[in-house]
């Protein structure tokens, strides 16, 4: 008995899109980490989980030389060191604030080379950008970067296997201060960030507003000073993920 038109030709869009929808799902599945309680429950370290004793002050985005100096100042008097995840785009741009960001003490990691949501895979692409964003980095402070965020804290299969092909390890985070935001002050970063604020956490802020309501990093630096006195208070230390693992933050 012969199949009538129809179902040929749902035979035929079964065969066409069921592979498409698995590799759709293959590509954006590890983006359930994004919710707080998956990464902190089922992946700790990619959390950004570390030594009860300590907090990791991370920044995304820059480096900006209107705003990340302010930044670095602020830091020098708090007497802290913290994490940049930097934009290779702008690494390359602005070599000479780079430098002097390592020069200061602070530790830079990949953030990529732009700032792009990655709703299509595409792998060789991710994996180009986090190898670009490494070498710039390397070859401007003689120092080859360990830690990679992706944009938007959004993991995907292929930002995952680029992080491992460049020897990077993935970090987000435990707590944020919603400073992207136009309503952010410093008060409202700080209190945020105290929200979710445990020892072994990571914070992630932002040194510049190149991603987000124009002004707002303002509200960031406004708060650092609260931020890293309530960490003292609570007899936590702040630093950069370097000492944030007992091992010096071997992969595992």
């Amino acid at each position: 008995m012969n199949a009538s038109p129809g179902s040929s030709a749902l035979r035929t869009t079964a065969a066409v899109l069921v592979p498409a929808l698995a590799c759709a799902a293959a590509h954006i599945a590890p983006a359930a980490t994004w919710l707080p309680a998956v990464r902190r429950t089922c992946f700790p370290r990619l959390a950004g989980i570390g030594r009860a004793d300590h907090v990791a002050l991370t920044f995304d985005d820059g480096p900006d030389p209107l705003s990340t100096p302010l930044f670095l100042d602020a830091l020098d008097e708090l007497g802290v060191r913290a994490t940049f995840f930097v934009l290779g785009d702008g690494v390359v741009r602005h070599p000479s604030l780079v430098a002097e960001t390592v020069g200061r003490g602070h530790e830079l990691g990949v953030h990529g080379w732009g700032h792009e949501r990655p709703w299509l895979p595409a792998p060789v692409a991710d994996r180009r950008a986090l190898l670009r964003t490494a070498d710039a980095i390397e070859d401007l402070t003689g120092r080859r970067p360990r830690w990679y965020r992706p944009p938007y804290g959004i993991l995907t299969s292929g930002r995952l296997a680029a992080a491992r092909t460049a020897g990077l390890r993935t970090v987000l985070w435990t707590a944020w201060g919603r400073d992207w935001t136009p309503a952010a002050t410093g008060a409202s970063v700080s209190a945020q960030v105290a929200a979710d604020l445990r020892g072994g956490g990571t914070v992630l802020l932002h040194d510049t507003d190149r991603t987000a309501a124009p002004g707002c990093w303002r509200a960031a630096l406004a708060a650092l000073p609260e931020i890293v006195s309530a960490c003292r208070a609570a007899r936590l230390s702040v630093g950069p993920l370097a000492e944030h693992w007992a091992h010096g933050g071997a992969a595992g």
